[in-house]
């Protein structure tokens, strides 16, 4: 059965379908707008580190089956990120461009997808708009240029209820069909990709939505066997597989890092319920302003009516149970709120839209002065802040942050004008145009801020190092060293997120104990020490060794146990 619908009735943009030249030019546009500056800083600790040394051990060792993280199994999370970033990497080579290509390619298609719903729902201008939106708030554009599993997953997630909504505006058919295998099979990849919420979250909505909509009658044209055989055939492979390779996989990835993850502390990131709150607000900027406008116009009146409004009702159930589900859990972190940002932009765009043919002018007038109150201070913040930040240095930075905050002020005036003497669709263009100026500047200054690297030490360590040459990282692990050093180090004394995965096997070649980290010390071959500067001030103290300093960072160092003549 076909949902009723007449979401499109009261947008009055155009209500033609997808169109190839607008694809064509929102993959050109947006492309070039995720691509500048992807590569202009070192990679992010401790996930970049992380999420592209477990794909480039693949590539070394063609194991594709069984993560491993420094050579030690890591089950944490499934392999379908990991296979792409690998291909990558095949393809590419080993840099920061090419690795940060994964994420942005991910973030690329989710405008696309929700341009082409947006389009098909409630018009050509409503999709362009929602794209925008998306591709301009400030979490999706930076993690869109972040390596993390979120962007993917939320983008598969985005895929997979996207292909049900437009599933149930279609009659019986092939296209019907196509629709609802695509929402199995995007749920399988989500799946594929961060665990079981690719199933769960999707299930919930959809029961969610059903139950309010009395649309039981769904599941009779859902395909169900064929779509639960295309889920398996995705998703299920790779679990018996990793398996029957690694017994000890189902313990600690279904129950530790799935239900213990969720209803528990055991990660330490456990955050208030109202954590997500700024995190929303503050992540869909400049957007925000307009969000309370397009949830009062998304809802229905009445009770009754809820059949007029059911894709928009989809898209807040979508949104407010995605955003209920992470902040009930006792495991938060800022990305996980990501998957809401796709329907909230398809409110936020078909809001627009009607604000673009002239429609709820008083609501973009109260949203438009709320931008302009909040640009001027955060400009005024931009502009103190070198102040009030003594652990950076500001003779490099400030430049930037007083462009910034010129870029804020500027366009802040130019919507307020805008609106007042050409009208509101100008308005909108400077806005997002001035966002995308505003996002990519702030590229030139993110190398300043991020000063955990160890690209640094890593160059220094490079020409200095021979095949068999020993890199020990003593009482700490530093994610990207390896990536930079193309190989596995030595971890002394510490265990961290290595832990189970070093009880699984036999790797005590290079997870060791501070007694044997001291015997190689003092062995006949030269062996590298990268420590804290906290570590090293210990160790000068205590251990009445000799130490020679090969390279001094801000927060580490690097021993050598024999002076080395460069």
């Amino acid at each position: 059965m076909t949902s009723s619908n007449n979401d499109t009735h009261d947008n009055t943009g155009n209500s033609e379908g997808p169109r190839l030249r607008d694809i064509v030019v929102l993959t050109v546009v947006i492309s070039l707008f995720f691509a500048l500056f992807l590569g202009s800083r070192p990679l992010s600790v401790p996930d970049e580190g992380r999420y592209v040394e477990i794909p480039r051990e693949m590539v070394v060792t063609g194991d594709w089956v069984t993560p491993r993280l420094n050579g030690v199994k890591y089950f944490e999370k499934p392999p379908l990120f990991y296979w792409f970033e690998a291909g990558l990497i095949k393809l590419f080579g080993l840099s920061e461009w090419s690795v940060r290509l994964g994420p942005a390619l991910f973030a690329l298609f989710g405008c696309l997808a929700v341009y082409y719903a947006g389009t098909r729902m409630f018009g050509c201008l409503t999709g362009l708009l929602s794209a925008g939106v998306l591709a301009t708030s400030i979490l999706y554009y930076a993690l869109s240029r972040l390596i993390t599993l979120d962007m993917p997953v939320s983008v598969l997630l985005t895929s997979s209820l996207l292909s049900f909504l437009l599933g149930t505006r279609e009659h019986a058919g092939p296209t019907r069909r196509l629709f609802f295998w695509s929402f199995y099979a995007f749920a399988a990849l989500a799946t594929m990709t961060k665990g079981l919420i690719g199933i769960v979250i999707p299930g919930m909505i959809l029961f969610a939505w059903m139950l309010i909509m009395n649309e039981w009658r769904i599941l009779r044209s859902m395909h169900l066997l064929s779509g639960a055989l295309i889920f398996l055939a995705i998703a299920a492979p790779w679990h018996i597989l990793v398996q029957r390779a690694n017994p000890e996989f189902f313990q600690f990835y279904f129950i530790h890092e799935h239900f213990e993850r969720y209803l528990t502390k055991v990660h330490g990131r456990f955050k208030p319920f109202w954590y997500f709150i700024p995190i929303l607000l503050g992540g869909l900027l400049p957007w925000t302003a307009f969000l309370a406008q397009a949830v009062k116009h998304g809802i229905p009146r009445a009770w009754i009516d809820r059949s007029k409004h059911s894709e928009t009702l989809f898209l807040l159930l979508w949104t407010v149970l995605i955003f209920l589900f992470f902040s009930r859990s006792d495991s938060k972190l800022i990305p996980y709120i990501l998957p809401i940002f796709p329907p909230v932009a398809l409110l936020i765009g078909k809001y627009l839209a009607g604000v673009w043919e002239g429609l709820h002018r008083y609501g973009f007038r109260i949203g438009a002065s709320f931008l302009m109150v909040l640009y001027g201070l955060f400009a005024i913040a931009l502009i103190i802040a070198p102040h009030y930040w003594p652990e950076i240095d500001m003779h490099e930075l400030r430049p930037h942050l007083y462009a910034l905050a010129a870029i804020q002020l500027v366009c802040c005036l130019a919507v307020w004008t805008l609106r007042r003497n050409l009208g509101s669709r100008y308005a909108i263009g400077v806005l997002a145009v001035g966002t995308v100026l505003f996002l990519v500047v702030s590229n030139t200054f993110m190398p300043y801020l991020d000063t955990r690297s160890a690209k640094e030490l890593a160059e220094t360590l490079r020409p200095l190092m021979k095949p068999a040459t020993e890199v020990i990282s003593y009482r700490t692990y530093y994610q990207d060293l390896p990536v930079y050093l193309e190989r596995t180090i030595t971890v002394a004394d510490w265990k961290g997120e290595l832990e189970f995965g070093s009880r699984q096997e036999d790797v005590s070649r290079w997870m060791i104990d501070e007694a044997e980290c001291w015997k190689r010390w003092t062995g006949p071959d030269t062996v590298f020490l990268v420590t804290s500067k906290t570590n090293y001030d210990t160790l000068l103290k205590n251990s009445g060794r000799s130490f020679f300093i090969v390279e001094d960072s801000r927060r580490d160092i690097v021993l050598t146990n024999e002076r080395i003549h460069r």
